[in-house]
């Protein structure tokens, strides 16, 4: 069996390419005035503190509903929801130096990590770990693909807003769970792991060692590496 890495898709590159043809609209900052807490979100007609506080747990909600990922996790393209809008340049200088703003952005992650049945383990290093009731959240993972989406994008927005630390932390989980506990294994959820996910690391050096770690996993089935939740970069634990 080969072991070639499969081809980066596009939306992938034109991420880690920063968009360059995306232009800035001054006009629009309905990102940032959702994410100060000033407008809603629609069609839910939720403020951000809200969603934040009454949606935790809510599995229903957050399965079945589509049209709050988009403005919880904004990113520099269209989705599926009309009435939000792509992620403008000058939002994004605004939002990170807004510490309110990228506090609601953790806590939005808190929130996606929980429904999958992860949690964040540490803020600094960004190591995830499983949730009390990882099992039915994983199964719920596994059976509803249109979540491998949602993480792309989750994953993208975390880079675009100064979080980036926290998403080589998310894959690491992912890939111990696939080679040490044989969990989060499907087909199409390694399909989404090895082409999408691990490659929304703008970091080159941390996106090397991530496709380095698909590889090894591909070809042994382990990682070797530890995961500590004591602080600590991850180039220090395996690169």
């Amino acid at each position: 069996m080969s072991n070639a890495r499969l081809p980066m898709p596009r939306d992938v590159r034109e991420f880690i390419q920063g968009y360059p043809d995306n232009r800035d609209d001054p006009s629009l900052n309905a990102n940032l005035e959702f994410y100060s807490n000033q407008c809603r979100c629609q069609p839910d007609n939720m403020l951000i503190d809200d969603i934040l506080s009454r949606w935790r747990g809510d599995y229903a909600t957050l399965e079945y509903k589509h049209g709050f990922i988009q403005w919880l996790f904004p990113i520099q393209e269209y989705g599926m929801n009309y009435e939000s809008q792509p992620l403008q340049p000058h939002e994004i200088s605004t939002m990170r130096a807004d510490p309110d703003i990228v506090e609601r952005v953790t806590q939005s992650y808190r929130l996606m990590l929980d429904f999958y049945g992860m949690q964040l383990a540490n803020q600094d290093t960004g190591l995830v770990s499983r949730a009390d009731n990882y099992k039915d959240r994983y199964r719920n993972l596994i059976r509803s693909s249109h979540n491998y989406l949602r993480i792309s994008r989750i994953l993208k927005c975390l880079s675009e807003l100064g979080l980036e630390r926290l998403n080589a932390g998310f894959l690491l989980h992912v890939l111990n769970e696939q080679s040490e506990h044989g969990t989060l294994n499907a087909p199409a959820l390694r399909n989404s792991m090895d082409r999408w996910w691990a490659n929304c690391l703008r970091n080159e050096v941390e996106r090397e060692w991530i496709n380095n770690l698909i590889e090894k996993r591909k070809e042994t089935g382990k990682l070797d590496i530890e995961l500590s939740p004591e602080p600590q970069r991850f180039d220090e634990i395996g690169a």
